[in-house]
C-alpha cells in the first residue's frame, strides 16, 4: 500500500470521526449520553471513533443511525464513504477524497 493511499485511508476515517461528532452534537448527546443510548460500555471509545482512531462496529449501525436519527440508508452510505472508499466507488461511481487532497480521484493507488 502506498503512503498517498495510506493518507487518503486515514484522512477519510478522520473526517469519518467529524462528521459522526456533528451528528452526534446535532442530537444533542454528550459522549457518555450517547454510548449509554448506543450500548456502548465506555464513553471513551466514542472519542476513539470521532477522532477516527476506532470504527462503529457492523452489529450496531441501525441503533447508531436511530439514536441519531438519520436514515440507516444514509448513514450506511456515509460511514462506507469513510470506511470502504473503494467498495463505495464501486456502488456510487467516485472515490471519496479528502478534502486535503485536491481533484485527483485516482491519485490514491
Amino acid at each position: 500500500m502506498s503512503s498517498n493511499t495510506q493518507h487518503v485511508e486515514h484522512q477519510l476515517r478522520r473526517e469519518g470521526g467529524a462528521w459522526l461528532k456533528n451528528l452526534r452534537e446535532n442530537v444533542g448527546l454528550t459522549q457518555r449520553a450517547f454510548s449509554v443510548t448506543v450500548g456502548t460500555d465506555y464513553y471513551t471509545f466514542i472519542s476513539q471513533i470521532e477522532n477516527g482512531r476506532g470504527r462503529v462496529p457492523p452489529e450496531r449501525y441501525k441503533v447508531w443511525a436511530e439514536v441519531l436519527k438519520v436514515d440507516p440508508k444514509e448513514f450506511m452510505q456515509g460511514l462506507m464513504r469513510y470506511y470502504d472508499p473503494y467498495g463505495y466507488e464501486m456502488l456510487f461511481g467516485e472515490f471519496p477524497q479528502p478534502r486535503d487532497v485536491g481533484d485527483d480521484k485516482r491519485n490514491v493507488a
